[in-house]
């Protein structure tokens, strides 16, 4: 794999909250795609070949008098990034039972201990819709379940399913660097997942799972839910996250019409997760 280079612009966030987690939202919405909060503000990355300049001036809250945002931006390469991550990563805990931490912390006592190396990818848990995700994998029943994980960054939630019985689950993820990734980190998790690079056209036709996982952001998914609702069982199940709370209606008005109900979410700082039935 080569090894791409990647734009990287360091904010400095005032207050941090909400200002980081909207920034975020719009930087994802333009290209960014891998994000390190720490405790000024936020890292946030894009590879080269897909930055564009003035891209940044489409970011509306930077805009925003109620916010003080200051960035440097400079170029970094992906054998850089453990460095880079290293220094800003720390271990989480989801609920009691469930720990997303890197080969270099110590092991906790706790049901499923998720070692993750995520490098350039999206999916070491800190973010909202990342522990949420996590979270309700963990109060759903997932023995001998097929899964399928949109969008898969890291892996983590692939491997979590997996962790808790799932018996056939499969990734997905566009980004290449994400790809490998999740690779490594099933290997290090030495649970049985499926990843393949690609995007929503690999669905077609090919088969049912039990339950869909797809943390993206709003446009995307609106996008590809009726795709993922072509892929689930009878009774199956739809987990989203990647969006506001005011935007729960336009997500649930598309899984309404193909069929999926909507049954619960759960909130974190203005982010959502929501699960949808058949």
């Amino acid at each position: 794999m080569e090894n791409t280079i990647y734009i990287e612009y360091s904010f400095t966030v005032l207050p941090l909250q909400p200002a980081t987690d909207i920034l975020i939202a719009e930087l994802g919405e333009v290209g960014f795609e891998s994000f390190v909060e720490n405790e000024t503000g936020v890292l946030a990355y894009i590879q080269k070949e897909e930055f564009v300049e003035g891209m940044i001036d489409s970011i509306e809250i930077l805009r925003n008098t109620d916010f003080t945002i200051s960035f440097e931006k400079k170029e970094i390469e992906q054998e850089n990034w453990n460095a880079t991550w290293e220094e800003n990563f720390s271990p989480i805990l989801v609920g009691e039972h469930c720990s997303v931490r890197a080969p270099f912390h110590k092991k906790p006592q706790v049901t499923y201990d998720i070692v993750i190396e995520p490098k350039m990818s999206f999916g070491t848990g800190h973010h909202e819709t990342t522990h949420m995700m996590l979270q309700m994998i963990l109060d759903h029943d997932f023995e001998g379940k097929s899964v399928l994980d949109m969008g898969s960054g890291t892996g983590v939630l692939a491997i979590l399913a997996a962790m808790k019985g799932a018996t056939n689950v499969e990734a997905i993820d566009i980004d290449n660097w994400c790809y490998h990734n999740a690779m490594e980190n099933v290997e290090r998790n030495n649970v049985q997942v499926s990843v393949f690079e690609g995007d929503v056209t690999l669905l077609k036709g090919v088969k049912l799972y039990d339950v869909v996982l797809a943390n993206i952001n709003r446009n995307i998914l609106i996008n590809d839910i009726p795709a993922y609702a072509k892929c689930l069982k009878p009774n199956g199940i739809l987990f989203v996250s990647g969006f506001y709370e005011d935007d729960i209606f336009a997500i649930s008005e598309i899984c309404n019409s193909c069929g999926l109900k909507f049954e619960k979410n759960i909130t974190r700082n203005n982010w959502v997760a929501v699960k949808y039935v058949f």
